[in-house]
């Protein structure tokens, strides 16, 4: 088993149908092994509607989308699309191939700091060096993407963590002797064998604690103190104004129960991130760009 196959039975494990992906290079092994589980590959024209659509997920479902980009370019076209997600509050994985790990930093194909650029964007960001840490890395940033507030969260995948051991070995030419008796070609040939069987070294299988995510998880309960200090903010307030965000329509199934309450209050609303639009347009608690009036 590759380590593209590790990421699909990752993804496979945390429930995904679908990612979303312009082909490259450097991520072929995580696409060709998640056809093959059946997860549902699709094809864009650009990286940033690959990340659009892996939002569109998690907004329309309440769980993780996933997007798969190739390294540089591909990372690079992502970011305005994942600064979006993390405005919007959305879970979103993103899996970003990279060139072998032993030419990071050196000018390689499509060589880019992934890590740099979107540390800034993202809730978590890792990098994998080895083979076995593959899965346990997808699952932590599932689990970043759905904790507190929601977010996206990336794994970079170099191709020598991805590709079969066979063509990896191939690619560093551990298998063939040194071209020449000189003492400096025979260490080159020593650091790059050690450096492959890092990279392939096994290891025991992790617990990662991944959590199926056919359903949303539930929303972490309120505690009673909060509830009850927000209940008597409103009895006491004379001119009550509520103001919801992003999080307040994070479960779709419980949107007509939090309108009938507005309604039932009575009390005008200001609605801001993905709250935008929760009431119709013209309801006459709804006080969108006037807050002056709300008040």
């Amino acid at each position: 088993m590759n380590g593209g196959e590790l990421v699909a039975a990752a993804l496979e494990r945390e429930g995904v149908r679908a990612v979303f992906t312009l082909c490259g290079g450097h991520i072929s092994p995580i696409l060709v092994a998640a056809k093959r589980r059946g997860i549902r590959v699709v094809d864009v024209r650009d990286e940033a509607a690959a990340i659009f659509a892996a939002d569109a997920v998690a907004r329309l479902t309440g769980v993780p989308g996933v997007a798969v980009v190739t390294a540089g370019p591909g990372a690079t076209n992502s970011l305005t699309a994942i600064t979006n997600a993390r405005q919007a509050e959305s879970p979103v994985i993103v899996l970003g191939g990279a060139p072998p790990t032993i030419l990071k930093g050196r000018g390689a194909l499509q060589d880019v700091d992934h890590q740099a650029m979107l540390v800034p964007h993202v809730k978590s960001a890792a990098l994998v060096t080895r083979v076995r840490d593959l899965a346990p890395a997808v699952a932590r940033a599932f689990a970043a993407a759905r904790s507190g507030t929601p977010g996206p969260a990336f794994v970079e995948c170099p191709t020598d963590v991805l590709y079969d051991e066979r063509i990896v070995r191939e690619m560093y030419g551990v298998d063939a002797p040194p071209r020449d008796r000189t003492l400096s070609d025979r260490v080159r040939h020593w650091a790059l064998k050690r450096h492959v069987a890092r990279l392939m070294q096994p290891g025991a299988a992790v617990d990662t604690g991944a959590q199926s995510l056919e359903t949303p998880p539930p929303s972490p309960e309120l505690p009673g103190r909060a509830v009850s200090r927000t209940s008597d903010l409103l009895r006491r307030a004379r001119r009550p104004v509520l103001v919801l965000g992003s999080q307040a329509v994070r479960v779709g199934a419980l949107i007509p129960r939090l309108i009938e309450a507005l309604e039932h209050l009575g009390v005008p609303v200001y609605t801001n991130g993905m709250a935008r639009g929760l009431l119709r347009p013209g309801h006459s608690l709804s006080f969108r760009h006037r807050r002056t009036a709300a008040l």
